[in-house]
């Protein structure tokens, strides 16, 4: 039998869980808009540091593009083989580079075929020494940790740089990854001229360095110097310690 009580008590269970929906849906909608708004903080923040970044290889990019553009031209009878290293190159500025990071291994491999462009420019008989130290059993070769186009500061100086007359000039390049760390080591006989230390001061040096410290802050380590007429740059980055750093960031 349905009693006035019972329409009142009725009236009440379905009031209170009208309210119980409402303040279901109205606490929905708000995890929703902090979600929203944690969302475009991050985005804001990541399209601030990207810009940076992009900025400051918008500014090296050209300047690749041109003294690979020269080197071919210097020899043409050399234009098959390097437009095949060419094409590897820019496969990876205009795909790879897009990304934030790259592997250490596809790294590596742009920075060999950029160092077998620039030797089209120098005589057969110049000495340049190109040596690999890789662990490829390592878990961080293969792993997006590196920011790409990293070696390219490093390596064009050399060939940039070195003084080609010299009958003892010379060219080292020493690549290593192992024990979570990649390493370039780049050394050449250095020309008289008084440009080049005006020169090593430029853009890419300057660009190479403020990459380093925004990205990987104190996880890495630059020195250039000269030792009597043999400049040196060596670049470390122990990869381990910068992707620990992110997990507890």
């Amino acid at each position: 039998m349905i009693t006035p009580l019972n329409i009142i008590l009725l009236g009440i269970v379905v009031l209170f869980f009208i309210i119980i929906v409402v303040l279901i849906i109205r606490l929905d909608r708000s995890e929703k808009v902090r979600n929203k708004l944690e969302t475009k903080f991050v985005e804001m923040e990541n399209k601030a540091n990207t810009l940076q970044l992009q900025t400051l290889e918008a500014r090296l990019n050209p300047h690749l593009f041109k003294n690979i553009l020269n080197s071919i031209q210097s020899h043409a009878y050399q234009t098959y083989f390097a437009m095949d290293k060419l094409s590897n190159v820019l496969d990876f500025i205009l795909y790879e580079s897009q990304n934030r990071f790259v592997s250490p291994k596809e790294e590596i491999e742009f920075a060999l075929n950029l160092i077998e462009i620039n030797k089209i420019k120098i005589s057969p008989l110049f000495s340049i020494s190109i040596k690999k130290k890789i662990d490829e059993q390592d878990p961080l070769y293969t792993q997006k940790i590196l920011a790409p186009l990293i070696s390219i500061d490093l390596i064009e100086n050399a060939f940039k740089h070195a003084d080609l007359q010299s009958p003892d000039a010379f060219i080292s390049i020493i690549i290593e990854f192992r024990d979570n760390y990649f390493s370039l080591t780049v050394s050449n006989k250095v020309s008289n001229k008084s440009a080049f230390l005006k020169e090593h001061g430029g853009i890419g040096a300057a660009t190479l360095e403020q990459r380093l410290k925004i990205i990987y802050k104190s996880c890495y380590k630059l020195e250039r110097y000269v030792e009597e007429d043999v400049y040196v740059a060596q670049l470390k980055i122990n990869l381990l310690e910068y992707k620990n750093q992110m997990l507890t960031a």
